[in-house]
């Protein structure tokens, strides 16, 4: 999580969305193709794959083929070093720990590992 927060500053997401991610269904600061794209997160990083029919008409509502090759390319990056790094333990940079504990929450941030 602190990597991806750390990705989203550098391309200029503001904190105020960062905070309201886990509520993106239902907040306001998301678009319905944000929306539609979140969900194809949740259901692609899932195991087993949960990405349905459903949600693939969706996402090619608001996105085209290359976007969609985009976003998943980034999900299964992101799947792949967070086994990695789960499984090798690896530790945390300074500047990824504390953009972490400035968005996640202290109960979540805790139960991880971090430095």
């Amino acid at each position: 999580m602190a990597h991806a927060i750390r990705a989203a500053e550098r391309y200029g997401e503001s904190e105020e969305k960062m905070k309201a991610v886990l509520q993106y269904r239902t907040s306001d600061l998301f678009s319905e193709g944000e929306r539609v794209a979140l969900d194809f997160a949740v259901a692609a990083a899932s195991t087993p794959n949960q990405v349905s029919a459903e949600i693939s008409t969706k996402l090619g509502e608001h996105w085209d083929d290359g976007e969609v090759v985009e976003i998943l390319g980034v999900i299964a990056l992101f799947g792949y070093l967070n086994r990695w790094n789960d499984s090798m333990g690896t530790v945390l940079e300074a500047p990824a720990v504390e953009s972490g504990k400035s968005l996640i929450e202290p109960g979540k941030w805790e139960r991880g590992k971090h430095v």
